[in-house]
């Protein structure tokens, strides 16, 4: 069995510096788990590494798409498990580091196939969403509260989703045939959790960073390279603000307070979300702060399970 370490933790936990040490020190590479650094040209928005800031680690499954491609966690899945053996047959250890939680179930413990589309019932429901907004996901958690809950109400693509599963078939989307889970790793689950109030005002002062230092310019970019604002990855969190304050709908204050507030409230989903994974092993603090990291390497030597250390 080859060992795989994963290390979770809501937004702004320290992941990144972690899965970087825990890299260094274990002969690793990272894989991320990211939904939206699959995504090339956004970068300051998702606090995406640098080259240089990567240190000579390699990283995949970053920069993989255009900003209008679409990308489910099943196809996540499917290229994440070919990239898990490639390092393992290299020698390596694989290091998975994000917080996006239904990517890293579906590559861990596989995806049921879902049942085909129903164009019908898509054009109703899309027609329902047009005229009340937000009215799908606040169906989808009357029906299906457990896919409502990992799906932000402001992504209406997989909200449309999950609901056109939940109606086609009688059993809810969570409760699906045996899926497929990954084969020939032995996992091991590293979670953050920093003091809640210390969190929330890191995550303050990163988004007034990223506000001061290149958003505004990223997004002004894509769009004069053709993206679309309506593409995927605008919906996301700093990105959807910065938008509203271009168009002149928010001030750059309202939309800095609007970006903060709507991370917290994704900060305290992704730890609802993590906790409820299985075999996860929790640390306190964060991943870039005093004590974690030798408390992290203390653990996984304890487990002697076959890293070489560096």
């Amino acid at each position: 069995m080859c060992p795989l370490i994963v290390i979770a933790g809501p937004t702004g936990s320290g992941k990144s510096e972690l899965a970087l040490r825990v890299a260094e020190r274990f002969h690793g590479e990272i894989v991320n788990c990211d939904s939206l650094q699959v995504y090339r040209g956004f970068d300051v928005g998702t606090a995406k590494l640098t080259v240089e800031e990567r240190r000579g680690i390699a990283h995949h499954l970053i920069d993989l798409l255009d900003p209008g491609e679409l990308f489910t966690a099943g196809e996540y899945a499917r290229i994440g498990r070919s990239v898990l053996r490639e390092i393992a047959e290299r020698g390596r250890v694989p290091v998975i580091a994000g917080g996006t939680g239904f990517y890293l179930r579906a590559l861990l413990e596989g995806l049921s196939p879902g049942p085909t589309r129903d164009e019908r019932l898509r054009a109703r429901l899309l027609a329902r969403e047009q005229r009340r907004t937000g009215s799908l996901h606040r169906i989808l958690s009357r029906l299906d509260r457990e896919a409502a809950e990992r799906i932000h109400p402001n992504d209406a693509h997989k909200t449309l989703r999950a609901l056109e599963m939940r109606l086609l078939r009688a059993a809810p989307s969570t409760s699906q045939q045996e899926p497929e889970k990954l084969q020939g790793f032995r996992v091991w689950k590293i979670g953050l959790n920093p003091p809640r109030e210390q969190l929330y005002q890191r995550l303050n002062l990163r988004l007034e960073r990223m506000f001061g230092q290149g958003l505004e310019e990223e997004v002004r970019g894509l769009l004069a390279r053709g993206t679309s604002p309506q593409a995927k990855p605008f919906e996301s969190l700093g990105y959807k603000e910065t938008l509203l304050w271009l168009r002149g709908e928010l001030t750059r204050e309202k939309a800095i307070e609007a970006a903060q507030i709507a991370t917290r409230q994704y900060a305290k989903r992704q730890l609802t979300w993590f906790r409820r994974e299985a075999d996860m092993h929790w640390f306190d603090g964060f991943g870039d702060g005093p004590g974690v990291f030798g408390l992290v390497c203390s653990f996984l030597e304890s487990k002697n399970f076959g890293i070489e250390q560096s």
